[in-house]
């Protein structure tokens, strides 16, 4: 399979927070191919083990990657009576985000195609809504699905409060950009692919390892870090480095391009310096310039497990990404270099 239709398959795939079933499995196919070992835990994380073979390794555990399998989408607050939905943001999202577009809503028994509404250009001031439309300041309040069923067909297809709200097939093939790609949910596609052709790369260069790599693909990282803090908890890990999109914005210094973001620090907290700069090192090994980064309004799986004392030592590489959480762009190239750098660092002398 190329790369390509393996980003495709990855963003066709639909994985909203707590129901990743479908890009969870586009990865187990692939990733078992690279794995000793393959498996899906209790978090309902993808994991997979790649044993180091060096004579070098010294049992002192191994080191955990981490790329999520979750995408922004939404969720069902109230079926209202003639049949529209209310819905919230399941992970960090307004829904300008989304915009007015298709969606699949995922009943129980059967899923349910709408339509994601603010409502009409053509109101007024006199209501909220029409006021927040027209200004462009759209809130959750203001938005509705519209189904075209009544309240009892809904119910019959499994569809109540918490049901997952996704944006539908229809409007998520990837569009490609000169030497980019643009897509929705390349948060966290692109590290996803990242991370799985580095899984390929290390597997034929297994006797290079210092150490066992456990390659975890986590579930609720928009919403609560679940997954991660599960496998931190769980794995026989020392280090942790997540794999993620990192924002384009002249306050943080960083710039579209193949070089990757090594994130110093984020909301929840700095990184370890030892991985920080064992990243910037590889980083540089492979031909690239590490744009260090401290993202304040940001996140990571990894800076999760630091925040709460699960492991002592995390870092964070991110690929360079224009509107996260939005209509993203990253390069071809972006994702290659987030590859190299894993396995550089994976492979070489570099204490992690």
């Amino acid at each position: 399979m190329t790369e390509e239709t393996l980003l495709e398959q990855l963003l066709m795939a639909r994985g909203p927070g707590g129901e990743e079933f479908e890009v969870r499995e586009v990865c187990r196919k692939e990733l078992q191919q690279y794995c000793d070992e393959t498996w899906i835990d209790d978090a309902g994380n993808l994991v997979g083990l790649i044993r180091a073979q060096s004579a070098k390794s010294d049992g002192a555990g191994g080191l955990l990657v981490m790329a999520h399998l979750d995408e922004i989408a939404m969720t069902v607050k109230r079926i209202n009576d003639d049949g529209t939905l209310q819905v919230v943001a399941l992970g960090g999202a307004n829904p300008v985000n989304f915009g007015m577009c298709p969606v699949d809503i995922l009943g129980d028994t059967q899923e349910c195609p709408g339509v994601l509404s603010f409502g009409s250009m053509h109101l007024t001031a006199d209501s909220k809504q029409g006021r927040d439309v027209q200004t462009g300041n759209v809130y959750w309040e203001d938005v509705h699905v519209v189904t075209r069923l009544c309240r009892e067909q809904l119910e019959a297809a499994g569809i109540r409060p918490g049901t997952r709200v996704v944006m539908s097939r229809h409007w998520r093939k990837p569009f490609p950009l000169q030497d980019a790609v643009a897509a929705h949910f390349l948060d966290d596609r692109a590290p996803v692919l990242a991370v799985l052709n580095a899984a390929a790369q290390l597997f034929s260069r297994r006797s290079e390892l210092k150490q066992d790599v456990y390659l975890a693909f986590t579930t609720m990282e928009e919403e609560t870090n679940a997954g991660a803090l599960f496998a931190a908890r769980h794995l026989s890990c020392r280090t942790a480095i997540a794999v993620e999109v990192g924002p384009i914005a002249e306050e943080y210094g960083t710039v579209l391009s193949a070089n990757p973001i090594i994130v110093a620090g984020d909301e929840k907290g700095h990184y370890s310096r030892q991985v920080t700069d064992a990243l910037i090192t590889a980083v540089r090994d492979c031909g690239y310039e590490a744009q260090v980064a401290l993202l304040i309004d940001f996140a990571s799986d990894a800076s999760a497990i630091l925040s709460v004392g699960v492991m002592g030592k995390v870092g964070c590489i991110a690929i360079p990404t224009e509107n996260t959480h939005g209509f993203e762009v990253v390069l071809r190239d972006g994702i290659a270099a987030c590859s190299s750098t894993l396995v550089q660092l994976l492979t070489g002398d570099l204490p992690v």
